[in-house]
């Protein structure tokens, strides 16, 4: 097992919120305070160092970008409900429920200890979980989320798939 370099993690980090406090000196467009950068920081670092830690076990290549493309996917799925939200507003209670389609991934891969074929069925419930959100809030009337909802269940797919191949490789 490789050794994660966190130093590393924490300057790509601060090198990405580099990008927003910049935009900040020349637009009145973004308007970050230092909570959304606290937040924008530990997302980033979170997924940069759960990247490393699932992916830093395997030298496989497709393996790799499967954990990046599911990895990337749950840190663009916090980020769109944190900042705009996708029921509604950020505020709306309704939300809560991608808690859960990031729940039926992070408890598949514990599950299944982040073997490629454990991965993809685990990222298949995840894709199915985020359609799921989209029945419900179609059912209870809360607005049509089925676009947006479909593109991250793609993205959860394309993960399975890479999962897939690389435990095909594995074989």
């Amino acid at each position: 097992m490789k050794k994660i370099n966190i130093i590393r993690i924490a300057l790509v980090t601060v090198f990405i919120l580099l990008i927003p406090l910049v935009a900040m000196q020349v637009t009145d467009e973004v308007d970050w305070d230092l909570f959304d950068f606290a937040v924008a920081g530990a997302l980033i670092f979170g997924a940069a160092l759960t990247y490393e830690l699932i992916a830093g076990k395997k030298s496989n290549t497709t393996y790799r970008a499967a954990v990046g493309f599911a990895v990337g996917t749950g840190l663009i799925l916090v980020w769109v409900n944190l900042a705009v939200g996708i029921i509604g507003t950020e505020n709306n209670p309704a939300n809560l429920m991608y808690a859960g389609v990031l729940a039926v991934g992070i408890i598949g891969a514990l599950i299944t200890r982040f073997r490629p074929h454990g991965m993809a069925r685990a990222m298949f419930a995840t894709a199915l979980a985020q359609l799921l959100v989209s029945v419900i809030v179609l059912i209870a009337g809360l607005g049509f989320t089925l676009i947006l909802d479909g593109f991250f269940a793609a993205l959860w797919v394309g993960s399975a798939l890479l999962f897939l191949r690389a435990g095909a490789m594995d074989s």
